[in-house]
């Protein structure tokens, strides 16, 4: 929806337009982008909240409520309508190390600068508040995380036909790899000591936990400190994970992984029983990689959003793109297109080139 004059304020729209005063569908867009931006480079932003009492508020004096939140803040990112017609924000970068003092300087600021184009009369018929998010604090401002109506999510339609996909792929592959499934049963039982199955927790959806299922690959009991220490790294470096190493969160010569292992891992063969999670709704055939909490604990805040928006999948974008010439934060960047694009063809040519993947040894993980 396009700025357009509004019936109630058309002298105050005149001055808006003037003023830069978005609409309330753009300035919810600009909320979240700059909501993003603040997570990828670790700043905090303040979100002025003033609401009109429409009854007593004139026209004039709204324009003259525009022009101080303008003269106020020359330096605010963006100005526009957070209700339209009856709540005004105001969005403006502030330090990331105190945020919360930097918003109560810059509240009393706007304060005293509306008590000078306000008449007495006029006075108490605005209230003001101030919200802050910073990507270094857990405790964010829920309005500015969560704009409501205006977020956008994929449409009921798409999901429906992705969880479709899921029930009916998953349960095909079940039963197509029924042989497969004995086979590796038998043989991980056959060669080394321990139960068959790898049972995992992941954080799924919404970062709810679920254990995810594997056949078997290490041997019991074995320190998972190599692997922890080594993901860290990766997530926390700017480098892509080596070419040699075949797969993003795997090693190269883990001492942990049998023989048997280690071939099931190069064939994904070992993946197989996560359809079952797809089946029971934890995960979907396409999706982000499932993370570990403590690759979770590791992540940036707009890192975790990855974690947030979508079901984990068997396979997913970055997983064909070639994972292992990428850097973290070009894989989660790769996450977070598929997780705006959800659809049913997106997910079938990503199934469509999988076996591809798999077997040029990108898709092993």
């Amino acid at each position: 929806m396009l700025f357009t004059t509004p019936p109630v304020f058309p002298a105050a729209v005149e001055k808006s337009e003037r003023r830069h005063v978005v609409s309330e569908e753009l300035f919810h867009d600009a909320l979240i982008r700059e909501r993003k931006r603040a997570d990828r480079f670790e700043e905090a932003l303040a979100l002025l909240i003033v609401t009109i009492d429409r009854r007593r508020l004139g026209p004039p004096a709204v324009a003259r409520l525009v022009e101080s939140m303008s003269q106020s803040q020359p330096s605010a990112d963006v100005i526009g309508w957070l209700e339209q017609d009856s709540v005004l924000g105001l969005i403006q970068s502030i330090p990331a190390r105190e945020p919360g003092d930097t918003a109560t300087v810059f509240a009393n600021a706007f304060r005293r600068e509306l008590a000078q184009c306000l008449t007495s009369d006029h006075a108490d018929c605005c209230s003001i508040r101030c919200e802050t998010y910073s990507s270094r604090s857990d405790a964010v401002a829920p309005i500015i995380v969560d704009p409501g109506k205006h977020r956008h999510q994929p449409r009921v339609a798409q999901l429906a036909a992705k969880r479709a996909l899921d029930i009916v792929g998953s349960a095909a592959c079940l039963v197509g790899f029924a042989p497969l499934f004995l086979f590796a049963a038998v043989a991980v039982k056959l060669t080394s000591r321990g139960p068959v199955f790898f049972r995992q927790q992941r954080v799924g959806e919404a970062g709810r936990l679920f254990t995810m299922f594997k056949f078997r690959t290490m041997q019991v009991n074995c320190d998972h400190r190599i692997h922890q220490e080594y993901v860290e790294s990766f997530i926390q470096s700017s480098q892509p994970a080596a070419a040699a190493a075949g797969a993003v969160f795997k090693l190269v010569g883990d001492p942990r992984v049998t023989p048997v292992g280690d071939f099931l891992r190069r064939s994904s063969i070992d993946e197989l029983p996560q359809f079952w999670n797809v089946l029971c709704g934890e995960m979907s055939l396409v999706g982000p990689r499932p993370s570990l909490p403590y690759e979770v604990a590791r992540y940036k805040k707009w890192h975790r959003r990855r974690v947030l928006e979508v079901k984990p999948g068997i396979t997913g974008l970055w997983q064909v793109k070639g994972r292992s010439r990428t850097t973290f934060d070009e894989m989660v960047r790769l996450d977070l297109q598929y997780a705006r694009n959800v659809s049913l063809r997106t997910d079938l040519s990503i199934l469509l080139a999988t076996p591809r993947a798999v077997l040029s040894g990108k898709g092993a993980r």
